[in-house]
């Protein structure tokens, strides 16, 4: 699982991405600029944000995120102890809420509870190109925050370029692979799948070898 962490503190920063690093993924954001700039070229599975952070707080961070249709389970760690505070963070989209000072094995029991609550291991997510990510267990692809389901044979397909990639791939490579001896497809049945892929992914990705096949790049 692959955690964005946004907290400002120095010293907790530094005692949380030890502990969390131990067990997940783990990037680390300063501020709400920081976590754009993660977000350019990565996908993550949870968000923890502190709230009072300098410039922009995490609450209003995860007000735009939500605007742009980012539903990153997120849980927020924060000193305060005014319930408004709390209130505010779950109307925003939150999915937890843990108050400082806290032991670390709370906060891990709160991650390990919303991985299983979004069953996130089925969610991994593989990266294409920037705001293109596959998720090959759901065959879905994840374009700029919206999802698209792709067919059986489309997602093999994806996902065998994406495990070999940069080398040929022979019409008859794919069919051994993807299809039975009782269903072998036709060179323009292949075609067809590969014009899919392209219309999702981008034209660019999958370069056709004349006489030979297909190469994914």
């Amino acid at each position: 699982m692959k955690i964005l962490l946004m907290e400002d503190d120095a010293v907790l920063s530094d005692i949380l991405l030890d502990y969390l690093s131990e067990s997940w993924d783990v990037d680390y954001a300063y501020n709400s600029e920081e976590v754009y700039k993660k977000l350019d070229s990565a996908k993550y599975d949870l968000f923890i944000f502190d709230i009072n952070v300098a410039g922009k707080n995490g609450l209003e961070l995860l007000a735009e995120l939500r605007e742009f249709n980012d539903t990153t389970p997120t849980i927020f760690i924060t000193a305060y102890t005014d319930t408004a505070y709390l209130k505010k963070a779950f109307e925003l989209g939150a999915h937890d809420y843990i108050k400082k000072p806290f032991e670390l094995e709370e906060l891990n029991a709160r991650i390990l509870n919303t991985k299983k609550l979004f069953n996130i291991d089925n969610k991994t997510q593989i990266f294409i190109s920037e705001g293109i990510f596959y998720l090959p267990d759901l065959r879905q692809v994840n374009k700029n925050s919206n999802i698209f389901s792709l067919g059986q044979k489309d997602g093999e397909m994806l996902f065998y370029f994406l495990k070999n990639q940069k080398r040929v791939i022979t019409n008859d490579e794919l069919i051994q692979n993807i299809w039975d001896f009782d269903h072998i497809p036709s060179d323009a049945t292949i075609r067809s799948h590969i014009r899919t892929l392209r219309e999702m992914i981008g034209k660019d990705k999958i370069q056709t070898v004349r006489g030979v096949g297909y190469t994914y790049e």
